[in-house]
């Protein structure tokens, strides 16, 4: 059996080599990142499972987003930021242990609506979302541009 853990300091255990498996990075870019979410705990929360001999399993990272988020009509949104298990626990029903840890809070902080996203070519992440529960609202294709200076 797995227990949901809020995840409030950078030292938490798991968090960081959890994080860095979803997400290939420098530690010290990790570390840097995780203290702002800790600082700004009225926006960010985090959340971790465990195994019932403490060894940990997955996580999820929920923003409240207040700008536009694509398929929503209320304000704030939860957004999932990030989920990942271990593949060693995967299809145990530990991402919907975590994804409704997330979905309480984000209940708390006045949310009527949960968004997440994906990468087009991620279908592993498409179904999973699907099997939470969640729906596909759209599918977008961003662009930029780089500007030149101009000369004056």
């Amino acid at each position: 059996m797995s227990s949901i853990k809020a995840c409030t300091s950078v030292e938490q255990a798991g968090w960081l080599q959890l994080r860095m498996a979803l997400w290939p990075a420098e530690r010290s870019e990790h570390l840097s990142e995780m203290q702002e979410l800790c600082a700004q705990a009225a926006r960010y929360a985090q959340f971790i499972a465990y195994s019932s001999l403490g060894e940990p399993q997955g996580f999820v990272e929920v923003a409240l987003r207040s700008d536009y988020v694509n398929g929503t009509a209320s304000s704030p949104v939860g957004f999932l930021e990030g989920l990942y298990v271990d593949r060693a626990w995967r299809r145990q029903g530990i991402a919907a242990l975590l994804v409704k840890a997330a979905e309480r809070w984000a209940r708390q902080q006045g949310c009527r609506e949960m968004a997440s996203d994906a990468l087009l070519e991620n279908t592993d992440s498409h179904a999973m979302h699907r099997a939470l529960g969640f729906e596909e609202t759209e599918r977008v294709v961003y662009f930029r541009k780089l500007l030149a200076a101009e000369n004056t």
